[in-house]
């Protein structure tokens, strides 16, 4: 039976601050246009951490069962470890969506926007695909694309409307922004897992890429979320203030183009998710102001 600790570590808590990055950045546009909620954003919150801990189990459930994890150089994976059974694993991905859910109904009464159950709904059936099933699109080389949809656009995009009841350019480019720093979070992953992915014919778009390209597709992915900022600050110039993380951003290229691999990688993972949290607090805070 897995250990407290290994359950905590299963969560993949590097991961995190791709869930509240959008939130931050979604807040501080529903601010600048005079309709922040706490209250809802802290509901917003509460969906997008349940529902990274969800994709997380829910990725080493099916990762596991299909031996994909048996041999890896990155942090525990609860399955392919042994330290848990697959059911309970299951069970734990499906706990967390559940807590996605109730906090998502929460926000449904308070905006009234109930028609966002049907995207709630769409989101989980999108974190329990991209390993699980019959045909995972992780599998294929796709995960970006649902990274930056749901991770980006969905989750910055939704938590401006449930507070604002609109949206604005400013935070459609930051919704591209914290989307393109959260594909490249699992390009960083991605990459790292080349060699084993490619034994267990797991198709991501790293191994599709190949290792070169896969490298610098990971800093363009970080160049235009940068470029996106300077669009953001047409409407609010404080949002230059997300600009204060690129020397961090430099460093983390640095690493990536100079062949960073293994666990090296790991320290690259965590940093891109701070990277993200980073960039998300500052453009939200220059969206506020």
């Amino acid at each position: 039976m897995a250990s407290a600790a290994q359950w905590i570590e299963g969560a993949r808590l590097r991961t995190l601050p791709a869930a509240l990055a959008p939130v931050a950045v979604g807040t501080g546009a529903a601010a600048g246009i005079d309709g922040a909620d706490v209250l809802t954003a802290l509901l917003c919150a509460g969906v997008a951490l349940a529902l990274q801990v969800g994709v997380n189990y829910a990725n080493d459930y099916s990762d596991g069962v299909r031996g994909t994890d048996d041999v890896r150089a990155g942090p525990l994976r609860l399955v392919g470890s042994g330290a848990a059974t697959p059911g309970a694993v299951r069970s734990a991905a499906f706990a967390a969506f559940a807590v996605a859910g109730i906090f998502g109904l929460a926000i449904c009464w308070r905006s009234g926007a109930w028609w966002l159950l049907a995207v709630g709904a769409v989101c989980v059936l999108a974190a329990w695909g991209y390993t699980g099933g019959r045909s995972p699109y992780g599998y294929r080389g796709l995960g970006e694309v649902a990274v930056f949809t749901f991770f980006g656009l969905v989750a910055t995009l939704g938590t401006t409307y449930v507070q604002a009841l609109t949206i604005s350019l400013a935070s459609v480019a930051g919704a591209v922004g914290v989307g393109l720093l959260a594909c490249a979070l699992l390009m960083a992953n991605n990459i790292r897992d080349i060699p084993t992915d490619t034994t267990s014919g797991k198709r991501t778009l790293a191994v599709r890429l190949g290792d070169p390209r896969a490298r610098a597709t990971y800093t363009w992915f970080l160049v235009i979320a940068f470029a996106m900022v300077v669009v953001a600050a047409t409407q609010h110039p404080w949002a230059l203030l997300a600009l204060a993380t690129v020397p961090w951003a430099l460093v983390l290229v640095r690493r990536v183009r100079g062949g960073a691999t293994g666990r090296d990688l790991i320290v690259v993972l965590r940093d891109t998710g701070l990277l993200e949290l980073g960039y998300g607090v500052l453009l939200g805070l220059g969206l506020l102001l």
